[in-house]
């Protein structure tokens, strides 16, 4: 096992991974930037170092000078976490190159599956099921990309070679609108990546995002944890995940089956460590391999719930050599799960980001209920990362249990300073489609509006015509009746009538 291992990552995941090595006896080594001074990872980890100033550019994004602190401490693994340099091949080489572990796939593997269209092309070849598009064809202009699009039929979405997250990222309804898309999908994938090259997928009507989390050792041993669902989705982020999936429901055979073609692909690129592979799923369960992900997972939280395994000690295990802890014959799914992620931004101003210091945060607690968080009262959110401040998991038996258990939790969960989206998710858990199960990935953007705080009806506009006609009814019902005043508005007739009712 390591002596001491670096963790080249900030916030709640940070926090994730120092639990696990402080569970595993392994000291752990902690880096941050001139905004993360204070950062709670700082305080959890054993050492900590100074990397730069608050941009990523410029701290987290260093992975020459987070090799050399690495050196100068003697850790000899490094933990990348997500995002930042955790799916960089040439970080993973230069980890290699002096001789630190990096827990996480090979740089071969991370190559070739970190480019989108390359990925598409390897499993493809390897019998995988793909969305079709212009994977396989190479680094394409704009004028080629217009050609294709016609092959590929309307809509299709217009996706950045060598990112994810949904930056980049435009949906297309019309080749008209095409080219003012591609130019600005090349401008985001240059800022967010380093690179501007794009291709083309179709896009899948009600289409599900249904994602198989995999394990591979050194030793030939690759695994599948069944499926999370990732379906809810705001402009292609996610913001609610769940397993096993309701989609997929008691489908033992299509659950198999994609797990399957899972490990089919992992095999495909010789694959080591946690990754997952993620799919596109349409209404009649056909099933389209959309990206493999070559990193832990910000939602990986539900599969530890529903399986009982670490993932992260996983990692680090099979990162040492150690073969896998599990056998494919010892995954079993126990109850439901359901994580909400806490972010900090304003679900009544269009989700704004929201800064600012937290003067107070009070978290939930209970039975089945788990809290990653990198945040603590008078913790400052800064504009320089992520949204992301909390994960919200719970784990019951059903999915109407888990779904009551979260409302509960998100009922506790206080956090005063800034905005958060638990109103967002509170609204969410209370619509009856999501209820039912009947979402896909263009739910939220489609059906909820920028934020109301309650769903929107398809019939408010009916309702609102009929209550339209019934008030215009009562004002002329009102205004043929003359009341005048000291004078009855009846008949002498009707009034003799009720008096003597009135005096039997």
């Amino acid at each position: 096992m390591f002596k001491k291992i670096l963790i080249a990552n900030r916030g709640e995941i940070a926090v994730r991974i120092i639990r696990s090595c402080r569970e595993l006896n392994i000291p752990t080594v902690g880096v941050y930037s001139d905004a993360d001074r204070h950062n709670l990872h700082i305080r959890y980890a054993d050492e900590a170092y100074y990397l730069g100033p608050s941009k990523a550019s410029e701290s987290y994004l260093r992975g020459d000078k987070i090799i050399e602190i690495a050196q100068a401490c003697g850790a000899d693994a490094i933990h990348p976490g997500y995002g930042f340099l955790a799916e960089r091949a040439d970080f993973s080489q230069a980890c290699q190159d002096a001789g630190i572990t990096f827990i996480g796939p090979k740089p071969s593997s991370i190559a070739a599956m970190g480019d989108k269209q390359a990925a598409r092309y390897t499993v493809a070849e390897a019998g995988v099921p793909v969305v079709p598009g212009t994977e396989g064809r190479g680094d394409l202009s704009d004028e080629d990309l217009l050609r294709l699009a016609p092959e590929i039929g309307f809509p299709l979405l217009i996706k950045p070679s060598a990112g994810g997250g949904g930056k980049g990222m435009r949906e297309v309804q019309d080749i008209r609108d095409m080219a003012g898309l591609l130019t600005a999908s090349r401008r985001e994938a240059e800022a967010s990546f380093g690179d501007d090259n794009i291709y083309l997928e179709k896009m899948i009507q009600g289409a599900r995002h249904i994602e198989i989390q995999i394990l591979a050792d050194q030793h030939g041993n690759v695994i599948h944890l069944a499926e999370r669902e990732c379906s809810i989705q705001r402009r292609h982020q996610k913001l609610l995940e769940e397993a096993p999936s309701p989609f997929i429901g008691d489908d033992e055979k299509l659950r198999q089956e994609m797990g399957q073609v899972a490990v089919q692909a992992a095999r495909a690129v010789d694959y080591i460590n946690a990754g997952t592979i993620e799919f596109l799923v349409d209404k009649d369960k056909n099933y389209y391999f959309l990206e493999m992900n070559t990193r832990l997972q910000v939602e990986h939280p539900v599969t530890e719930a529903v399986t009982g395994i670490d993932i992260v000690k996983e990692q680090i295990r099979i990162a040492a050599g150690h073969p896998l802890s599990r056998k494919q014959g010892d995954i079993n799914l126990n109850g439901w799960a359901i994580e909400c992620r806490i972010n900090a931004e304003d679900p009544y101003r269009g989700f704004i980001p929201s800064t600012g210091m937290i003067t107070q945060s009070l978290l939930p607690a209970g039975p089945g209920i788990r809290v990653d968080s990198g945040v603590y009262s008078g913790y400052q959110i800064t504009p320089y990362y992520d949204a992301l401040i909390a994960k919200l998991i719970v784990h019951e038996e059903t999915r109407e249990e888990t779904i009551a258990r979260m409302k509960r939790a998100l009922e506790e969960y206080r956090v005063i300073g800034v905005r958060t989206n638990i109103p967002f998710h509170q609204a969410l858990l209370e619509d009856p489609d999501f209820l039912a199960g009947n979402f896909d990935t263009q739910f939220v953007d489609d059906e909820v509006p920028p934020f109301t705080g309650h769903q929107k009806d398809k019939n408010l506009p009916k309702i609102a015509a009929l209550a339209a006609v019934l008030a215009a009814h009562e004002n002329t019902q009102r205004s043929a009746i003359v009341i005048r005043r000291a004078q009855r508005d009846i008949s002498n007739w009707k009034w003799m009538g009720r008096w003597e009712r009135t005096n039997k």
